[in-house]
Formats: structure tokens, sequence, C-alpha cells
């Protein structure tokens, strides 16, 4: 397993985990493509942050990127920034800027090869006799 972080990203958390959520699961080649034709702020901080995580595995385990997938993508909040806007009669209201924490781990998905692979079959799937309700058979 790969790890990488993105620490005080000044973006909301809630801003960050709608990009987040477009590419959980999915082939760091596919991600990578989702992210750079969507129009969020966020997505480029991600798309960096996987090109840094993919660097990491093949420079630190020697993965081939073709392999791997995005395991887990975390957007935790972080430290708020607190500000206030002046108001009438001298009172304020708050501003909360909102930062987040990103960690992104990556994984490698096993191959399997179609020669080897078995079916097994499914007792659902089988055909049943009918019986029609009410008959004493």
């Amino acid at each position: 397993m790969i790890t990488a972080q993105l620490k005080t990203y000044r973006q909301s958390p809630r801003k960050v985990r709608l990009v987040s959520d477009l590419v959980k699961g999915k082939s760091v080649e596919k991600a990578i493509e989702i992210l750079s034709v969507t129009t969020k702020a966020a997505a480029l901080p991600l798309v960096k942050l996987i090109k840094s995580a993919i660097q990491s595995a093949k420079n630190t385990y020697s993965i081939d990127e073709k392999t791997l997938f995005i395991k887990e993508f975390r957007v935790d909040a972080g430290a708020t920034l607190k500000r206030s806007m002046p108001r009438a009669r001298g009172s304020a209201f708050p501003i909360l800027k909102r930062t987040c924490h990103v960690s992104l781990v990556l994984d490698e998905r096993q191959t399997v090869d179609n020669n080897q692979s078995t079916v097994k079959s499914n007792k659902k799937m089988q055909s049943k006799p009918l019986s029609v309700v009410g008959s004493k058979s």
C-alpha cells in the first residue's frame, strides 16, 4: 500500500469530497483522465497528489503504474481560520475559512489468468420444478 497526503489544503472538505468521490476505486490512469476534464478547483491538486503517489510507488517499490488503483481517498477537516465581517450596529458575523487534509492510499490490483478461473454454479439459478399453489401433488 502506497500512501500520499496533502495537508492543510485551503478549500472546504465538502467541496473536495465531491471531486474525490468521482475516482474512488478506479485505476490511477482512469482517475487522472477523469480529474483532468473535471472543472472543479480541487481537481488539479488531487491530480498532483495521485501523480506523487505513483512516483513514490515506482521509486520505492518498483511497481508498475498500470496495476495501481485507488483503494482509499479520505478527505478530513483541517484547521479552520476564523475571520469576522463587520455588520450593522457594531456587531460582527463570523467567516470560517476551512481547510482539509487529503489522504490517498494506492494498492496493487492482482491480475487473474482467464485460463485458471473457474465458474461456480449458483444454486439459485438452477431450475426447480414448479408447483401450483393449492394443488395436492
